[in-house]
């Protein structure tokens, strides 16, 4: 490469490094222009696909990208984990911004069916104090399903007890859902609330929702309709999930260990 051509390289160079530095001071100044009439650009979250409503929001949905601070709209989610599990109160489009008007919390206005495991169903029981264990219950619970049943008839006619479910789930006491917040409000004629009721510690439920396959519902309701007020719940420890084997059927004979005499029992004369 002889004297003059290098002189042209390096002139070449020179001109493209200039160049760039007037590309890199121009976009500095627009930016800074842009932040100075929109804000600086914050991270924010949007819909990475369009997402449906009541559709479950998971990770695969959200992505991060910066966007102007003028143009961040109130309510915007920053963090994924605040949206995650949440459900869509309306369809989100595809990078549109997450806004907390827009998720739901698992509960009442989504109702049940979303917290419901796919192939199982929901059935709802009527308890009391004494077949509800003291209304000790709430969502989350684990429980066993018992059922007390009078068969035979006449001189044979005996009360039978059976454990029918073990391991049952609680997804709802009453009106309280699974990952509800336990309150609820009521409201006078003109829509103002009046008065929030603490849902947490309250005893005034009748019934439990709880979770159960097709069968074992099908099950239950012939129990139920056959014999009122029969199921009897009985609450395990949250870690306890042995489901136990060859449980005998229970009657007042086998309790007592034999056949009684009639003059044994209770109340004969």
């Amino acid at each position: 490469m002889n004297q003059n051509q290098s002189r042209t390289l390096w002139i070449s160079v020179g001109a493209a490094l200039f160049a760039m530095l007037l590309i890199y001071s121009y976009s500095q100044e627009k930016k800074a222009e842009y932040d100075k009439r929109f804000g600086t650009a914050e991270r924010v979250l949007v819909a990475a696909k369009d997402i449906a409503e009541m559709q479950t929001v998971d990770d695969t949905m959200l992505q991060i990208e910066e966007r102007p601070k003028e143009f961040i709209q109130p309510g915007a989610v920053f963090n994924p984990e605040d949206a995650v599990g949440f459900v869509a109160a309306a369809p989100i489009k595809k990078g549109e911004q997450i806004l907390i008007t827009k998720l739901l919390a698992m509960g009442p206005n989504t109702g049940l069916s979303l917290q419901v495991a796919p192939g199982k169903r929901a059935l709802t029981i009527p308890i009391d104090d004494v077949r509800g264990v003291s209304k000790l219950i709430r969502p989350g619970d684990r429980i066993d399903l018992l059922t007390a049943i009078d068969a035979g008839s006449g001189m044979n006619r005996k009360t039978e007890v059976k454990t029918l479910l073990q391991d049952v789930v609680i997804l709802s006491t009453g009106i309280q859902v699974t990952n509800n917040i336990p309150r609820t409000a009521e409201t006078d004629a003109s829509g103002n609330i009046k008065n929030i009721k603490n849902l947490r510690g309250d005893l005034a439920f009748a019934t439990v929702t709880i979770e159960a396959s097709p069968q074992e519902a099908q099950d239950l309701i012939a129990v139920m309709a056959s014999a009122p007020g029969s199921i009897y719940l009985t609450l395990r420890h949250p870690s306890d999930r042995i489901m136990q084997k060859e449980l005998r059927t229970s009657s007042l004979d086998s309790v007592l260990g034999g056949t009684r005499s009639p003059a044994s029992t209770p109340g004969a004369r």
